[in-house]
């Protein structure tokens, strides 16, 4: 074996776990992918034999990368048209992507990610995710091992302050499944009945396809939306249930292409989150459901 498939037999090995890392860093399949391949060609001039723990040296080497990018990414995201959600991901096609610690592969969690610094969200990814050790993701992100911990412990406690218990996974089907047939049938007291009172939607369209640009929020107010934007919303669609992130979703066909997916977060209080996804780049993983 040379010195290079060497590398890439190693690099192979590791590849689904930095994919993970930077995805959950950056809510992006394509920039997650172009970390990747940066990371490749960095492993590639390596010095191969003053590494001595490959899969160390890799996970460093994305994280930082996907730190660096993070000012990029809020950058582009400021022209983004609407609401920015993150881009999901098929699960049911990629489960290794999901193997890890699955709460912090769904689509609120990553929304809720945005909110973090880079590096309380590098800290966070790796021990949740990935249950690095703080040690480790001292060396990572560069700082102490105590540092290590108040950087997860600080986002443990922004996230928790900003999301309830969610339900489990079979709930959240069956409260996903009863709000599109309330929505398909234009059913406004059926809608409200399945909100909490502080629901809020976002539509992710990035201005290329017809949806609300700011989110919207409240029982009442999203039942009423939701119902007069039915007829044309629904209308010769086929639904078909997917696997987005680690939790059900739905894909809306029309024509045979898919044209949006569709999916909810609840608590307790019933759907907290409704979440679409119009813009057409973000769902191709999901096009030939």
């Amino acid at each position: 074996m040379t010195r290079l498939d060497h590398a890439e037999a190693v690099f192979a090995t590791v590849r689904p776990r930095l994919f993970g890392i930077a995805y959950r860093m950056s809510g992006s399949v394509a920039d997650a992918e172009d970390l990747v391949q940066e990371v490749w060609v960095r492993w590639q001039t390596a010095d191969h034999a003053a590494v001595v723990n490959p899969e160390a040296y890799l996970a460093t080497a994305v994280t930082r990368l996907a730190i660096n990018e993070s000012q990029t990414a809020r950058a582009r995201r400021e022209t983004y048209v609407g609401p920015w959600l993150p881009e999901p991901v098929d699960t049911s096609a990629d489960p290794q992507l999901g193997a890890e610690r699955g709460a912090v592969l769904e689509l609120a969690v990553l929304m809720l990610l945005e909110k973090l610094t880079p590096t309380e969200r590098a800290a966070y990814v790796l021990r949740e995710a990935f249950d690095y050790p703080y040690q480790q993701i001292a060396e990572i992100v560069r700082t102490t091992e105590v540092a290590a911990r108040q950087l997860v412990s600080r986002a443990r406690k922004r996230l928790a302050g900003e999301r309830r218990a969610p339900v489990d996974a079979t709930e959240q089907r069956r409260l996903l499944a009863a709000f599109v047939a309330a929505a398909q049938a234009g059913d406004l007291a059926a809608l409200e009945r399945l909100f909490s009172d502080d629901v809020v939607s976002y539509s992710d369209s990035d201005g290329k396809a017809r949806a609300a640009r700011i989110p919207l929020v409240g029982a009442h107010t999203l039942a009423k939306v939701f119902t007069a934007w039915a007829p044309e919303f629904w209308s010769g669609a086929a639904t078909t249930f997917v696997e987005a992130n680690g939790l059900a979703a739905v894909a809306l066909r029309r024509g045979g292409d898919t044209y949006a997916l569709v999916t909810v977060t609840a608590s307790e209080r019933g759907i907290d989150q409704v979440m679409w996804l119009v813009n057409p780049d973000k769902i191709a993983a999901f096009r030939a459901v």
